[in-house]
């Protein structure tokens, strides 16, 4: 499974996705927003290779979640940080894995309540497909299908790395 995981060539592909993407949509001056822990990692790697002088933006999404009643405050609950406005700005809102589309859907509606995008291009490292809402990214690193068994876990922050693991561990 190494090789299919190999972290330059899932950044390559993001990177050469969100130029394309940028491109065809004729967007100049794009921000990043990083949901937290892996989308930050992704978003700080992304806005070198993309030369975005802007800062990126930071989400905590726990207070958004559709779950948080009934799975309680992460400990580690931290405020977002959107250094910039939003308000009329194209976003682009990285995550590491997609799955259900939950965590993209609470992502959304926190970045609308600082301000109404002109448009938000959704990129995630991994595309697990395992989808309960209509969310989708434009830009991915690699789809993967597991096993029900099977986890899929970025560590980082240096050096980046995709960890397979079976449930439980």
């Amino acid at each position: 499974m190494t090789a299919l995981l190999d972290m330059d060539q899932l950044l390559d592909q993001m990177e050469t996705g969100l130029r394309q993407v940028l491109e065809h949509r004729g967007v100049e001056s794009p921000v990043l927003i990083g949901i937290r822990t892996g989308g930050v990692w992704l978003a700080d790697v992304l806005s070198k290779r993309l030369d975005i002088e802007e800062p990126f933006g930071e989400l905590d999404i726990s207070f958004y979640r559709d779950d948080f009643s009934r799975i309680g405050l992460n400990p580690r609950v931290k405020p977002s940080s959107l250094p910039f406005d939003t308000e009329g700005r194209d976003i682009i809102l990285i995550d590491d894995v997609i799955m259900s589309g939950r965590t993209i859907r609470a992502a959304m509606n926190e970045i609308f309540d600082y301000g109404r995008p002109a448009s938000i291009i959704l990129a995630t490292l991994i595309d697990l497909g395992a989808r309960e809402l209509p969310i989708q990214p434009d830009v991915t690193g690699r789809k993967l299908a597991l096993d029900a068994h099977q986890r899929v876990k970025l560590r980082g922050p240096d050096p980046l790395r995709i960890e397979l693991q079976e449930a439980g561990q």
